[in-house]
C-alpha cells in the first residue's frame, strides 16, 4: 500500500526513528500508526533518541583510502562501551561512514556544526535567486528555505544519502545500529584528504 508522506513524518516525530524505518513499518502496519510504533519499539529503532543522549566515551579511529590513493579520510565514531567498540557489526559501521566521506565529500556533521553566518549567507543568496526569478514575494522565503534544506542534504554528513543504499540517509544509518546495538553512537569527528587540495 502506498504510505502518505505526511503519516511517515508523524510516526517520526513519535519516536525519532528514521524515515525509512518509518516508511517499513506504516507499510507493515496497514497504515496503522499505533501498530508501526510498536513495530518500531519491537526492532529497538524507536529507543535511539532516548540514547542519543547518553555519554559516548569510547570508540574508534578507522581509515579508508580510496583506490588510486588520491583521497583519503580518517574518522572517529564513538560508542558508550570499549565492548562495542570491538564489535564487527560497530566497525563495519564506522568504516562505511569512512568510505561514504570519501565519495561524498561532507563539510559538517550536522547542522549544528554550520557557522550561523554561513547559513544566514546561504539563505540570503537562494531568496535573491528567487527575488530575481520573478517570484512572488509570498513564497520566495519558503522557496529559499527549502533550497536551503537541499544544500544541507550536500554538505552535511548526516543528511547526505547513504552512497550504498541512497534510500537512507548516514543518520538512519546510525539510527538503526544503535537500535541493534542498544548504545548511543556518535560521529565525533573526521578529516579528508584530497591530492592537490589546497588547505585552508
Amino acid at each position: 500500500m502506498d504510505i502518505d508522506a505526511g503519516l511517515v513524518k508523524k510516526l517520526r516525530e513519535a519516536c525519532g526513528a528514521g524515515v525509512m524505518d518509518c516508511k517499513m513499518a506504516l507499510t507493515e502496519a496497514q497504515g496503522d500508526m499505533d501498530e508501526a510504533l510498536n513495530i518500531l519499539r519491537k526492532k529497538g529503532v524507536a529507543t535511539a533518541e532516548k540514547k542519543s543522549r547518553r555519554a559516548t566515551n569510547e570508540g574508534i579511529v578507522d581509515y579508508y583510502i580510496h583506490p588510486g590513493a588520491k583521497i583519503g579520510v580518517l574518522v572517529e565514531v564513538d560508542c558508550e562501551t570499549d565492548f562495542v567498540a570491538r564489535n564487527d557489526d560497530f566497525k563495519s559501521f564506522v568504516h562505511d561512514v569512512a568510505m561514504h566521506i570519501a565519495a561524498a565529500g561532507p563539510i559538517w556533521i550536522s547542522r549544528e556544526d554550520i557557522p550561523e553566518e554561513t547559513k544566514a549567507a546561504e539563505l540570503e543568496s537562494y531568496i535573491v535567486e528567487a527575488r530575481n526569478a520573478g517570484k512572488p514575494e509570498a513564497v520566495v522565503q519558503k522557496i529559499a528555505e527549502g533550497r536551503l534544506a537541499k544544500w544541507y542534504s550536500k554538505v552535511v554528513l548526516l543528511e547526505q544519502e547513504f552512497i550504498k543504499d541512497p534510500e537512507k540517509t548516514i543518520d538512519d544509518l546510525r539510527r538503526e545500529i544503535i537500535g541493534r546495538i542498544g548504545e548511543n553512537i556518535e560521529i565525533r569527528r573526521f578529516a579528508r584528504f584530497r591530492v592537490g587540495d589546497v588547505v585552508a
